[in-house]
């Protein structure tokens, strides 16, 4: 099988390149530099095959897939600036990237008759409520502009194929990147006091396991709609963070003990206005994983426990 995969520069991109690698697959990472601009970590990834891509390019993509022939193409590349998207002259940017670049890859695979794996957000929804989201749902009501352009993506992928796996993640986190726990770090270091957010709702995605995940669904043919956070209870930002400075100073850094750190919880109102509204409800419904015979990804604590040793903080 070859699978080239969008977005090696960030960090599911980075890691679905290394699983397929373990696997023995042919991998084709891809992004808009000349040339591989991630992490050089030394991993599978640094030396693989890559191929420069403008995914807002029809023509490039055409041309680019064409070559290579893929058997699946795994799109992880997007604007996920969110707060950025909301600026007035970076919309139509922001759509030209999450929207028409993923209607350009889907129309080449299409043509092509590839597997296309999407990766969406729970921003598509509006975050009201309590109550997990179904994969299934299509009651869209995008909260900002980000959400607005993946849900414009979906809908392309969904309106133009039917070899297609599209894929909603939350509170992503990998080596090859910015993210939460690499920011609650940093503040920890630095900071006696930490405020964070208390009354958004929902759970961590490591893409070291997402990426294992992304595999064995490529290896299917069982398409549609499907939800993949890690496994484990509905928390909080504020409750992940504590679990961060619990673990890390589990490992020897006293500098995030709770006798020296000291964390509040505030709401999102306390905490101030961001550009773009933030859902309060990020709660995914993940049973169709287990139904279809996908194995879930493990819990978010493990999975916070091994990125942490992984990271070497």
């Amino acid at each position: 099988m070859k699978v080239l995969v969008t977005g090696v520069a960030g960090q599911l991109g980075h890691d679905v390149m290394n699983e397929l690698a373990k696997r023995g697959y042919e991998g084709i990472g891809s992004d808009l530099a000349p040339a591989y601009s991630g992490i050089a970590d030394g991993t599978a990834v640094t030396a693989m095959p890559y191929v420069p891509m403008d995914i807002t390019d029809a023509a490039c993509v055409d041309r680019v897939l064409a070559a290579a022939v893929p058997d699946v193409v795994v799109h992880c590349a997007a604007w996920t600036a969110v707060d950025l998207a909301e600026d007035d002259d970076k919309v139509e940017k922001v759509r030209l990237v999450n929207a028409k670049g993923t209607e350009n890859i889907a129309l080449a695979c299409r043509r092509m008759d590839c597997k296309m794996v999407y990766l969406s957000t729970d921003y598509v929804f509006d975050g009201q409520g309590e109550e997990p989201w179904q994969p299934d749902c299509r009651d869209y009501r995008p909260l900002n502009v980000y959400g607005q352009t993946k849900l414009e993506g979906e809908l392309a992928v969904s309106g133009n194929m039917d070899k297609y796996f599209i894929v909603r993640i939350a509170w992503v986190f990998g080596v090859n990147g910015k993210n939460f726990i690499k920011t609650m770090l940093n503040l920890g270091k630095t900071h006696d006091t930490i405020r964070v957010v208390s009354d958004q709702i929902g759970t961590p995605t490591y893409t070291y396991d997402l990426a294992r995940l992304l595999v064995d669904m490529i290896e299917t043919e069982k398409y549609g709609y499907y939800h993949a956070t890690n496994e484990g209870g509905y928390i909080s930002w504020y409750e992940f963070a504590r679990e961060i400075f619990r673990q890390a100073a589990g490992l020897g850094h006293e500098e995030y003990g709770e006798d020296r750190l000291h964390v509040f919880p505030v709401t999102t109102a306390e905490y101030g206005e961001s550009k773009a509204k933030r859902p309060f409800n990020s709660r995914l419904d993940r049973s169709k994983l287990r139904a279809n015979g996908f194995t879930p990804l493990p819990d978010w604590q493990d999975a916070l426990a091994r990125y942490l040793k992984e990271i070497e903080i």
